[in-house]
């Protein structure tokens, strides 16, 4: 690929920063990575660090040949104003020279995942554990991880959860390493967690260590047959203090009974519901509850790299077959999501060990495999991604005032949703992280 366009100016141009494909994010930045993404990772750390990559201080224009804007509008022909790490304005092309001319690309909001696990990767082994390991080593696979995510595009995520979370979210969060905006649940509440008292106590506990959700596992996993553990009572008193505490509630439930627990507790969201019957994604709709289906990566990752996975935990052959099993299945339950006019979609991977980076691709399939239109994925994949994580009035849209994460693709996904996978410019709060537009495309 080509760098910027000679029209941007050299000040504010990241050259050096290149694009790294969705598989090189499997090789570690401990000894043995490749030399392209050890220089690709370095140079991206002295671009936020050294403030080369810096919100401007005067006013930056990125044209382009269309901007959608995350709220399901298109605008032609579009420039956006930026200053001081927030969208001034959206509109058509002015006259004057653009600082970023990236005419022959298409402008989105910076995408959003809604449920990674940030620190989940292949170890030294090649396997998905960070067994032998230091902290240090095992924080460097999250920073790799980060890094990667933010270089697909995705400007945001939400990490469903480690404790090392915390200390890589004040990283990016202060800009020492690049990477999405963070945010964790920590830990997670379980069926072992306790009684009602005992999980009101570990919800204060999780906010004071600084959790921006609380994360449930209301149902065994799906390698598991996906039935119900905590027990409605247990449901219900984690999100009644979840929500007292101002947090908001992730339920891993995959069974219907598990699935209606949740949504009748008055929990924020439901994840996977690989199981739900069209009882339960009415009652989602009718309570207002939002719903996160996984469906186009998270298993297909894992049969991807079963090697890696094989023997660890759950990951034996049942667990497998369950999982190969189980993806016409959500497939089809995902069809009967989109048929129920008023349900809250929202766009999540639940990437671990080998998905990160590649968090687009659950977009891609819900657009080419289970038939929703492409424009309605990218909305679920940044506006009603921001409402849910309650950042609306910050992020998830092109639109005066909010922060400038900004991304352009090589294409038109409304046409071809696999342009997503080309993100050739991302900008986060103003910041411009990578900049490698193929010189064809610029004045196309």
């Amino acid at each position: 690929m080509a760098a910027a366009s000679k029209s941007v100016p050299r000040s504010v141009r990241p050259r050096s920063v290149r694009a790294i494909s969705a598989r090189e994010n499997r090789v570690s930045i401990l000894p043995g990575m490749s030399t392209r993404t050890i220089g690709a990772f370095a140079a991206a750390i002295f671009l936020a660090g050294a403030g080369i990559a810096h919100a401007q201080a005067d006013a930056i224009s990125i044209r382009g040949a269309a901007a959608l804007d995350g709220r399901g509008a298109s605008i032609a022909d579009a420039t956006i104003v930026v200053r001081d790490g927030r969208i001034v304005s959206v509109g058509r092309a002015a006259a004057a020279a653009p600082t970023y001319d990236l005419r022959g690309l298409t402008l989105l909001p910076g995408l959003i995942d809604t449920h990674v696990h940030i620190d989940t990767h292949f170890g030294k082994d090649g396997r998905a554990t960070s067994q032998g390991e230091t902290p240090q080593q095992s924080m460097l696979y999250s920073v790799e991880n980060a890094y990667v995510t933010l270089m697909a595009g995705f400007t945001t995520i939400q990490s469903i959860g480690s404790p090392s979370d915390v200390d890589l979210r004040a990283a990016l969060a202060r800009g020492i390493v690049p990477g999405p905006r963070l945010l964790t649940s920590i830990s997670p509440i379980t069926e072992t967690t306790g009684g009602p008292d005992a999980i009101r106590a570990f919800v204060r506990k999780v906010k004071a260590d600084g959790a921006d959700l609380v994360k449930l596992f209301a149902s065994k996993s799906s390698r598991e047959g996906g039935g119900q553990t905590m027990t409605d009572e247990q449901i219900q008193a984690a999100c009644d203090a979840a929500r007292a505490a101002g947090l908001r509630t992730w339920v891993h439930a995959h069974s219907p009974s598990s699935i209606r627990a949740a949504v009748v507790a008055g929990c924020t969201t439901v994840t996977h519901g690989s199981q739900a019957t069209d009882a339960e994604l009415t009652l989602m709709q009718q309570r207002g509850t939002w719903f996160e289906p996984n469906i186009g990566l998270v298993s297909q990752n894992y049969l991807e790299n079963k090697p890696r996975y094989l023997g660890i935990g759950n990951f034996n052959e049942e667990g497998f077959a369950f999982t190969e099993k189980g993806i016409p299945m959500k497939r089809e339950m995902f069809k009967r999501a989109l048929k129920v006019n008023g349900l809250k979609l929202i766009m999540g991977t639940d990437a671990g060990a080998g998905a990160h980076g590649r968090s687009a691709e659950e977009i891609v399939y819900r657009v080419q495999v289970a038939g929703q239109p492409a424009g309605d994925a990218i909305v679920d994949a940044t506006s009603h991604n921001a409402a849910a994580l309650g950042l609306a009035d910050k992020i998830g849209a092109l639109a005066p005032g909010l922060e400038a994460d900004i991304i352009a693709v090589d294409g038109d996904p409304l046409k071809d949703v696999t342009a997503l996978r080309r993100v050739v410019f991302v900008m986060k709060g103003g910041r411009v992280y990578k900049n490698v537009a193929p010189s064809s495309s610029m004045q196309r």
